[in-house]
């Protein structure tokens, strides 16, 4: 990453048309280019991508351009609908596939919940802790059916407040974690766990 950028990619995981979860994201996305980021959005619902299977090599348009982009990014952001109280399949399948790409990364969450999605926004930080990514210590969860008008426009000033926190956090904070994952990864110290990443 050159001194300068900031990549911030967001990934929607609802396959729902004309989405909230991804209008949330597609805000915090659009605050944190004001912050200086440049951005990408990762959109599931357009991506045909097969469930993850270990044991074989996909070489797929969807899987590579989706390991490109994890790739590219310095900083993360998870937008998931409470399926049930856990993170939909949709996102399970995506960080399947990523697993490698999350280390020395910062991760945010939203969640589209009429409950809180605390369990999907602790689902997705367990799968970010196990492969050695950061997490934000907090999310943004909302209420689809009475945080977003008819028409998909945020009615809720708290809400919206909150995503645009999110925005500038992930790039303050972002920008700091994944600078010294960079500066470890090229350094000789062995004591740090990027040094499994060389």
């Amino acid at each position: 990453m050159p001194p300068d950028a900031f990549h911030l990619l967001g990934v929607s995981g609802s396959l729902r048309e004309k989405s909230r979860t991804a209008l949330a994201l597609r805000m915090v996305l659009d605050v944190a280019e004001s912050h200086g980021a440049e951005t990408r959005m990762l959109d599931l619902r357009t991506i045909e991508l097969p469930f993850y299977r270990p044991d074989r090599q996909d070489n797929s348009a969807a899987a590579l351009r989706l390991g490109t982009d994890m790739r590219w990014a310095s900083a993360v952001v998870l937008a998931s609908p409470d399926y049930h109280g856990s993170m939909s399949g949709t996102m399970k399948n995506f960080l399947d596939y990523n697993w490698e790409e999350c280390a020395g990364k910062v991760f945010g969450y939203i969640c589209s919940s009429h409950e809180k999605g605390l369990t999907v926004m602790d689902q997705m930080r367990t799968v970010v802790r196990q492969c050695y990514g950061w997490s934000m210590p907090y999310g943004v969860s909302f209420d689809s059916k009475v945080d977003f008008d008819s028409e998909g426009i945020l009615k809720n000033a708290g809400v919206e407040k909150r995503l645009r926190m999110m925005a500038r956090d992930m790039v303050t904070y972002g920008t700091l974690i994944h600078r010294q994952f960079l500066a470890d990864l090229a350094g000789g110290d062995a004591v740090t766990f990027a040094a499994a990443y060389r």
